[in-house]
């Protein structure tokens, strides 16, 4: 798309759920600036104070909305729901404005039924497994839009283009994209899931899993190194299960060590992992490749035999813990993190207690905690013994109480340390001082020395530790 007559055409693109979901809105805008629409000028502002302001001036300035899903829990339904309202404010200001929602939640025949029915002003409805599309469905509900207008139809609305796809096919390579910082980058290594966690809806919202050929990764991370980027995080809902399409081909671990040797990329970092599938050779990846940080994620989501069972995570509480310990023997100082989801159907005191077992056991450097949501489509969402909800907040809290009392803990032994970190550019919660990220993925905001500290973003610093509390640090340039 050519700017008309020189006015600018702004996009604006929200975002809820994973990395995966932030990249592919990344996808999206390139998309889009590809057709020659810019940001939306507001959108910069969110950082700053006034961050429902900004939004909302973004929306208005905004030629098109695209929404972008999230199905894991329930809250993340709710709010998609509520922020579709908002933009509706913005649509009846400028009834010409292109809305699109696309991502997890519209992999569900019932919540594509509920838009239809509850918001006629959606113009675009695309899923996960078609991405590509989007340009020419924009390009079809832009000339649809013509057309009303032309027949002086007021408001100028149509039926939604709606393009939902169950079965992925062949991996779309090439895409654009458009990175939100120049120095990080992610990275898809495979899409989809063969899991089936019986909590989980990824494998409905995102298909089975695919995984791309090494060969299109490593052009993709040298291409992405030449543009000055200095981390990549390889995605994947389950990375330790990549394997390349060819027979017999490339596993994770020499996918790694292939990447390890591109020049430029000083990180490299991966999520999710499963347990079930974590590789003696991929421990080994820890002693060996020089710029994999020392960190991992490995969700565990309980520590009941009982529980994991119910939940189809194929592990037992020994077998993980005997994996974090495989992990400190080979990198003493990785940080590992993990999820837990309490509340799930019977679960019960003596379940939640082998949880708190583990978390005692293991000493988690942070976790992402949920009580569970029952997902439409899964099939714990039909089990019995729902735990009360008093009792499930209860256990929650005490969980979350111990998990952060263990993360500062670790967090004070680390002071005094001198680490290199990743500048990130100011920090959100003070514009005085920069933030950046440890090896590690330790967050650290920094006092700027009196040079002109902000055109740091990018660079790789060493920093001194001089606060700690339960989530970040406080640094100074060392």
């Amino acid at each position: 798309m050519k700017k008309v007559n020189n006015i600018r055409q702004y996009y604006l693109i929200e975002t809820m759920g994973c990395q995966m979901n932030e990249r592919d809105s990344e996808t999206v805008a390139g998309m889009l600036e590809e057709l020659g629409y810019e940001r939306a000028p507001a959108q910069a502002a969110q950082g700053c104070g006034g961050k429902a302001q900004a939004l909302s001036a973004a929306r208005l300035a905004a030629d098109v909305i695209v929404v972008n899903t999230c199905s894991v829990r329930e809250n993340a339904d709710n709010k998609f729901f509520g922020t579709l309202g908002q933009i509706k404010k913005a649509k009846e200001a400028d009834p010409c404005k292109i809305v699109a929602v696309c991502g997890c939640m519209m992999q569900q025949p019932h919540i594509v039924s509920d838009i239809q029915r509850r918001f006629p002003w959606v113009d675009i409805v695309f899923g996960t497994m078609n991405i590509e599309a989007f340009p020419s469905m924009l390009a079809g509900a832009l000339n649809a839009r013509k057309g009303r207008v032309a027949d002086q139809v007021s408001p100028p609305w149509h039926s939604a283009l709606v393009d939902i796809r169950t079965d992925a096919g062949e991996i779309a390579e090439g895409l654009p994209s458009r990175r939100a910082r120049p120095f990080s980058a992610f990275v898809n290594i495979t899409y989809g899931c063969n899991n089936f966690c019986t909590y989980c809806i990824v494998p409905l919202a995102r298909g089975r899993e695919r995984s791309r050929r090494p060969e299109a990764i490593l052009c993709e991370v040298e291409a992405l190194a030449a543009d000055g980027v200095r981390e990549i995080t390889l995605l994947g809902q389950n990375v330790n299960s990549y394997r390349s399409p060819d027979s017999g081909g490339t596993g994770f671990p020499s996918l790694i060590r292939m990447l390890d040797a591109v020049p430029g990329i000083e990180r490299i970092r991966f999520m999710t992992s499963h347990p079930k599938d974590l590789s003696d050779g991929l421990i080994d990846c820890y002693r060996t490749a020089r710029r994999l940080c020392p960190s991992i994620h490995l969700p565990i989501q309980s520590g009941s035999a009982d529980v994991l069972r119910r939940m189809n995570r194929g592990y037992s509480k020994e077998y993980y813990i005997a994996l974090t310990e495989k992990l400190r023997a080979a990198l003493p100082e990785i940080v590992i993190t993990t999820d837990f989801i309490v509340g799930f159907p019977g679960e019960t005191d003596a379940d939640f207690e082998e949880t708190m077992d583990v978390i005692e056991r293991v000493r988690f450097d942070a976790a992402f905690t949920f009580l569970y949501s029952p997902r439409e489509g899964t099939p714990a969402a039909e089990y019995e013994g729902r735990v009360p909800a008093v009792v499930a907040h209860a256990r929650f809290d005490r969980m979350v109480s111990r998990l952060n009392a263990i993360a500062a803990e670790k967090n004070r032994a680390m002071l005094g340390r001198i680490y290199d970190v990743l500048i990130e550019g100011p920090s959100k919660t003070d514009e005085s001082m920069l933030t950046g990220r440890t090896p590690g993925g330790k967050l650290v905001n920094i006092r700027p020395p009196a040079r002109g500290s902000h055109e740091l973003a990018g660079a790789i610093e060493p920093v001194r530790l001089v606060e700690s509390g339960t989530f970040s640090f406080i640094g100074e340039f060392a």
